[in-house]
């Protein structure tokens, strides 16, 4: 009736057609399935195979992957290329116009900044992100294949919405600041977050310079948060965005709050300094309310202090010579 069945030749047994009407069944039933991911997969994914991936599976894989844009392993494949890719390129952008436009270099006059920082920030950052990302992806895929609360549009209306990007903040302020704290356990620390605390005097190039598993469990409460609470995912995505930059903020010495309700780089950079304080991400609110909350020493954070004075031109030569 559908067109699915051929037209039995004559004298063909009618028992014989039965494995063709399995198979045509197999088929549609697929089809929906894949319909039904399709319909829930990421936009990202969507229009990147639009873009490319189709082309390149299709030369890779044409018999395999080429054929199936919902094949639990080319999602896998796409979602890495896709995080590694975009999280470099928001690291280099992000931090690069933080780094000519407001980064102070007095600071690298400090004598706590490392020979050659900068250079060791960047391929510190460059070598963990592909091991994040493989740490990450899984948790993508899980999202991409419609296993999370993430939504289309708005079904709970627009004042929900905008009611999750004030609980997607605090959600994952809360979680980041255990999370951070738990990382400063001495049975923790010397092998995974000592890393990002080689930096004593952080620049905007600090802001992903991690031990990947360090990365990794740091960014675990933003998809936390995605398998809890409905999200839409443009929202979503937009905050992945947000979550980046403010990171490299806390790390470029611009002191938007000097002792608020937000934690600045001035209160990050104090962490830095003293590694005990200080373990918010967006908030104070976290390390006053459980005693860890440190006001920033801004006499001993100044690049401008006087002690430095002319100190800078000698100390960046006995550095290079020293590197």
């Amino acid at each position: 009736k559908e067109g699915l069945l051929p037209v039995p030749p004559p004298h063909t047994h009618p028992f014989l057609l039965r494995p063709v009407a399995l198979g045509a069944l197999r088929i549609r039933k697929t089809s929906a399935r894949c319909q039904s991911l399709t319909d829930r997969m990421d936009i990202v994914i969507q229009v990147e195979d639009y873009l490319f991936f189709d082309a390149l599976y299709q030369t890779a894989s044409p018999d395999w992957l080429g054929q199936d844009r919902e094949n639990v392993y080319r999602q896998f494949i796409s979602i890495y290329i896709t995080v590694a890719t975009f999280g470099v390129l928001l690291y280099g952008i992000f931090s690069g116009l933080d780094w000519f436009f407001f980064f102070d270099r007095a600071y690298l006059n400090d004598p706590k900044i490392l020979p050659n920082q900068v250079r060791r920030e960047i391929m510190t950052t460059l070598g963990s992100i592909p091991f994040m990302t493989l740490l990450t992806t899984p948790v993508f895929l899980a999202e991409v294949r419609g296993y999370s609360k993430l939504t289309d549009g708005a079904p709970y209306g627009i004042g929900f919405e905008i009611f999750t990007i004030f609980s997607f903040l605090m959600f994952t302020d809360m979680m980041i600041y255990w999370i951070h704290r738990g990382l400063h356990h001495p049975l923790i620390y010397p092998h995974v977050h000592k890393t990002h605390h080689l930096w004593k005097v952080p620049t905007p190039w600090a802001s992903h310079a991690f031990h990947p598993l360090d990365g990794f469990l740091q960014s675990t409460p933003y998809h936390m948060y995605a398998f809890l609470f409905p999200m839409n995912k443009f929202s979503y995505l937009i905050m992945f965005v947000f979550v980046n930059m403010w990171t490299i903020s806390i790390h470029d010495g611009v002191y938007v709050s000097f002792d608020g309700i937000l934690n600045s780089s001035a209160h990050h950079a104090e962490h830095h300094r003293l590694f005990n304080y200080n373990y918010g991400q967006y908030l104070t609110l976290w390390d006053r309310l459980f005693g860890t909350h440190r006001y920033p020493d801004h006499k001993a954070l100044d690049p401008h202090r006087p002690e430095l004075a002319g100190k800078g031109e000698k100390m960046a030569d006995t550095k290079v010579k020293a590197a």
